[in-house]
């Protein structure tokens, strides 16, 4: 006599219908972030959770958009001087000094330093959010994620280019070409060494530590930013990041 099979419960079916649902909706979602890397190799990002948020606080939204081309060597530079020495040259994470930074923070509990490269930040800005709390060590795993896939599809030179037009750089002001007209009144691409190195001195914290009226933390930054510029400039990867094709003969020292 052969068995019966069951027939499924209407609980077992509501159970099935659901789990269908959430696999295609992540499914989904994966698919579509993926498409929306790589549009945005080509494409600026229209709206970051950041920036969303200066425009609910209050705070306002300065950005202006602009191409690589029309930022000048130094803005470039000095951003990597200040925030990520290696940024040429790591696939993403500097683990060595990721390591320091844990090994402080267990010693400092209540003073957390942070060890995030230029490619993380670029992939927290453009896909994530910021704050602390336990939201944190989930963003942290999603900006591993989001790091990985930037180095592979965007490349060195699209990072620098997204990071420095969605970086916050003083209360509602995003990338180097706001910040350089609400602070020099001129365009991005004629900041001078001190300029753009006073500009990535606040990095670190953008609403605190402010370019004007300077802050503490500025004046006594951007000196020790310059002196990396300067050292950091000859360096050929260095340099393939700040000269443009047309300007492979130009001497980096012109940038002064």
């Amino acid at each position: 006599m052969a068995t019966e099979k069951k027939k499924p419960t209407k609980k077992s079916s509501k159970l099935s219908r659901i789990w269908r649902i959430i696999r295609r909706t992540f499914l989904i979602l994966f698919i579509a972030q993926f498409v929306y890397i790589i549009l945005l190799k080509w494409i600026n990002p229209p709206l970051t959770i950041t920036q969303l948020g200066s425009l609910i606080t209050g705070e306002g939204l300065k950005r202006d958009y602009v191409a690589i081309e029309e930022m000048s060597g130094d803005a470039r530079l000095s951003v990597m001087a200040a925030e990520d020495q290696l940024f040429p040259d790591h696939s993403g994470f500097d683990w060595k000094s990721i390591e320091k930074a844990m090994e402080y923070n267990k010693r400092k509990p209540n003073r957390v330093r942070g060890a995030s490269t230029i490619s993380q930040q670029t992939a927290k800005n453009v896909f994530l959010w910021q704050g602390s709390g336990w939201t944190r060590y989930f963003r942290k795993g999603l900006e591993i994620y989001f790091t990985k896939m930037i180095e592979w599809v965007w490349g060195k030179k699209r990072i620098l280019e997204v990071y420095l037009n969605v970086a916050e750089m003083g209360k509602g002001i995003y990338g180097i070409e706001a910040a350089a007209q609400t602070y020099f009144h001129k365009p991005a691409k004629n900041l001078s060494r001190a300029e753009a190195a006073m500009i990535a001195s606040c990095l670190p914290n953008p609403v605190r530590f402010t370019v004007k009226p300077m802050s503490n933390f500025v004046a006594k930054r951007y000196p020790w930013v310059i002196q990396q510029m300067n050292n950091l400039d000859s360096d050929p990867d260095i340099q393939a990041l700040i000269y443009d094709k047309k300007d492979n003969n130009a001497d980096v020292k012109g940038w002064k």
